[in-house]
């Protein structure tokens, strides 16, 4: 007999056990769902895995999975003949949980714990989810293909370790007995474990069989039943179903089980496509962010099928990653079984089937952003910065991706990003030919930009842009509906605005400060000029057309790779007090003094750092107090 090895969970997992344990599910009988749902995918890749190796079926093909219980006993049995695992697997998948994202859950846990149970199964814990009616769990599981020596025994009661040994075992597949805890005795019943099968796992496309109740002898006398397997589920792909026989809640369960989900998703689209490639799709947008949605090297959420027959959920050809969000199943008639990852790279089928699957969600989209405000809203909240992506990386629907965009803008009234590009053309101004958009650190830095101060006196709308990835969006969105995209912090501003001089005398006045600023600030700025666009301010900083942005310069050093120092330009308000007085100012080292202030506020308000604040201050200090 081998030696039982005694290991311990990592930090991460002993919270979320507790945090199981002590009720956050408030509905327990989920704890079925996750494990019939992990019994599925096991088979689902045993099934994949033996097209190009039929031994792996032990010379049992009939694929399954069996649900038993004990009432005296107080246990529950649950069994499949998928795949299995070996040992460094049952380590690698038990023993940890969701290595990239259990820590990122802990910290995100709040009070709100109604709230937080619906992020669990967004971190892979859907075994854990046994604990909690569990006091004891053991999964016994031997990987197809190896010997029966190479069989493993995991214990744990959920308090922070686990033992591990290698037993022999006849049969591949995973084997899991729960030893159900007193106030949960009531899952060791018939009806109850049915009600619960055909509840949330009747869509499985495995049988899931339990033990046909023996019937009692007419004369009364004990006779021995050889016990007879049947099966619980439908057992029918739910894509295969015409959608008139489908319920709303068959297509909610259905996503619950392929997304992982708890929640129910904001819409789905169900669709056979017929002609030279056929194929069905079932494609749902969910209504929550997966913890990984920001790892573009995560699996797909789309699992390719053919004929029925499972081969892969992490195929890059079925969907773009700006969609990564997407949950569903595709289902080919026309790929081979044995399709590779190379193959998947250079076939056509697949492409054709991508391009329809893509214009699919983008339709579905369209139509929840039209009839669906508030479901479109909460889309947006949740995958907004997602989907921006895809107007750099989908040149194909980048028109349809940016009507889809929504903004914060002058004329919103709070940061909630409700205005689509639509709406910003129906609004323009008389003879306004470009849409205009300012990005800053956050809304209230936007908001508050001295750039807009002309855009606000000519009631000229403008997007106010503040996530990262904006700076990157703008520099591939170039146009819509025929209406260019200008930056109001370029230089090159055509709003008709004269440089605001009444007289000859006046122009030498501010011909003279902009020649004295030029000289002073040399090394910080490529240029002065007049400013078009100031109102209330008395300077800004803008770049040219050709140049990177003063905001985009930041967000690279902040990200810690180089950028090129770009020198801004000063824009001033000649009329604004603090420059008529730095203009009548005769003394050269006072002028300074309200260069360096005049340049430095500017720098400021544009979201900047100084690179000398104290000698800022101290500049400051002095024109206050003299």
């Amino acid at each position: 007999m081998s030696q039982v090895e005694v290991r311990g969970f990592q930090t991460e997992v002993k919270e979320l056990l507790q945090l199981m344990i002590h009720s956050l599910y408030s509905n327990p009988e989920i704890f079925l769902r996750e494990l019939i749902s992990n019994a599925s995918d096991a088979c689902d890749k045993l099934r994949f895995e033996a097209v190009s190796d039929e031994a792996l079926y032990e010379g049992e093909e009939s694929l399954r999975i069996q649900v038993s219980f004990d009432e005296k006993a107080r246990t529950v049995t649950l069994s499949d003949n998928g795949i299995g695992m070996n040992r460094d697997e049952v380590i690698e998948n038990i023993g940890t949980i969701a290595r990239s994202g259990t820590r990122a859950f802990i910290e995100k846990l709040g009070q709100d714990k109604a709230k937080d149970l619906s992020q669990i199964g967004q971190f892979g814990v859907g075994f854990y989810s046994a604990f909690i009616v569990a006091e004891e769990v053991t999964l016994t599981t031997r990987r197809a293909g190896m010997g029966a020596e190479h069989g493993v025994r995991w214990v744990s009661r959920g308090e922070g370790e686990y033992s591990l040994e290698t037993v022999d075992l006849p049969t591949r597949g995973t084997t899991i007995e729960l030893k159900l805890r007193e106030d949960q005795a009531e899952f060791a019943n018939d009806w109850r474990l049915r009600s619960v099968i055909r509840k949330y796992s009747d869509h499985i496309t495995f049988p899931i069989e339990m033990l046909k109740a023996a019937a009692p002898s007419e004369d009364g006398a004990d006779t021995a039943v050889v016990p007879e397997w049947e099966r619980v589920n439908d057992a029918k792909a739910l894509w295969t179903r015409a959608k008139s026989d489908i319920s709303d809640e068959e297509y909610t369960e259905f996503y619950k089980h392929v997304g992982h989900d708890w929640e129910a998703p904001l819409a789905w689209s169900h669709n056979k496509v017929e002609g030279k490639t056929e194929y069905t799709s079932l494609l749902y947008l969910p209504g929550r962010a997966p913890f990984d949605l920001w790892d573009r090297e995560t699996k797909q959420g789309v699992k390719l099928y053919v004929k029925r027959v499972f081969i892969m959920d992490d195929a890059d050809k079925l969907m773009p990653r700006y969609l990564r969000f997407v949950r569903g199943v595709i289902d080919s008639a026309d790929l081979p079984l044995n399709v590779s990852r190379e193959i998947l790279q250079s076939n056509r089928i697949l492409d054709t089937i991508r391009q329809g699957s893509v214009k699919r969600v983008l339709g579905m989209l369209d139509s929840l952003a039209k009839d669906e405000a508030e479901k479109y809203s909460k889309f947006w909240g949740v995958f907004g910065q997602v989907l921006k992506e895809g107007v750099g990386e989908d040149f194909a629907n980048r028109e349809q991706i940016a009507g889809l965009l929504r903004f914060a803008t002058t004329q919103s009234g709070s940061d909630d990003q409700k205005v689509s590009l639509k709406e910003v053309i129906g609004r323009m101004t008389e003879g306004q030919e470009d849409i205009y958009y300012i990005i800053a650190d956050s809304y209230a830095a936007a908001l508050a930009s001295p750039h807009l101060e002309i855009f606000r006196k000519k009631g000229i709308e403008v997007l106010l842009l503040w996530d990262r990835i904006d700076e990157w969006l703008m520099s591939h969105l170039s146009e819509f509906d025929g209406k260019k995209f200008k930056s109001v912090t370029r230089a090159e501003l055509a709003l008709d605005e004269e440089a605001q001089s009444a007289t000859p005398e006046t122009k030498e006045t501010e011909g003279a400060l902009v020649e004295r600023l030029k000289k002073v600030l040399a090394e910080q700025v490529d240029d002065v000029r007049l400013s078009k666009r100031l109102v209330d301010s008395p300077a800004c900083l803008v770049t040219s057309d050709e140049d990177m942005s003063l905001h985009l310069q930041r967000l690279l050093k902040d990200m810690g790779q180089n950028a090129p120092t770009v020198k801004p330009i000063l824009e001033i308000n000649p009329q604004h007090r603090l420059l008529t007085r730095a203009a009548a100012e005769a003394d050269d080292a006072r002028f300074e003094d309200y260069a360096r202030v005049i340049f430095g506020q500017a720098a400021l308000a544009e979201g900047g750092q100084l690179n000398n604040a104290a000698d800022f201050v101290q500049r400051m200090n002095r024109l206050l107090v003299s």
